[in-house]
């Protein structure tokens, strides 16, 4: 399968994983082109640790929303380079980001710019500490 071969090294050229699957080269690399269309693959920015960018502290925000800002809100977010991910979870949290920052001192401005977003009424950050089980999808393929 396509996506063991890259789970295993992401790197691995089309035309290897072509051979190891007994697949020809541009079947592999149309697949991948699906692939790649439908969202099935994360961008390749997201295999850079932000340590090697100078962002090595990590935190989750939890942000509570005026309902009638949410479109207004997600916007702003989306432009702090800090803000990697945001969800929208089930429960009293209207939004869960990660992000990074250089320092803890960065980590309160950082914070500063998320709660000054229009729309956020309130946030709570927790400071990763260390990562114990980083980003990983080797079980699920495993499962197949």
């Amino acid at each position: 399968m396509i996506l063991r071969e890259l789970d295993d090294d992401a790197r691995r050229p089309v035309a290897m994983i072509a051979a190891r699957l007994g697949l020809a080269r541009g079947t592999v690399q149309a697949r991948l082109d699906r692939m790649a269309e439908t969202g099935v693959l994360r961008a390749h920015s997201s295999r850079v640790k932000p340590a090697a960018l100078g962002r090595p502290v990590g935190a989750s925000v939890q942000v509570e929303l005026d309902q009638h800002q949410i479109s207004e809100a997600i916007q702003a977010l989306a432009d702090i380079p800090e803000v990697l991910e945001c969800f929208a979870p089930a429960g009293s949290t209207d939004l869960l980001l990660r992000v990074v920052a250089k320092d803890p001192e960065d980590l309160y401005r950082v914070s500063e710019v998320i709660r000054l977003c229009p729309g956020i009424s309130r946030t709570s950050t927790a400071l990763f500490l260390r990562e114990v089980i980083p980003y990983r999808v080797t079980g699920l393929l495993q499962q197949d």
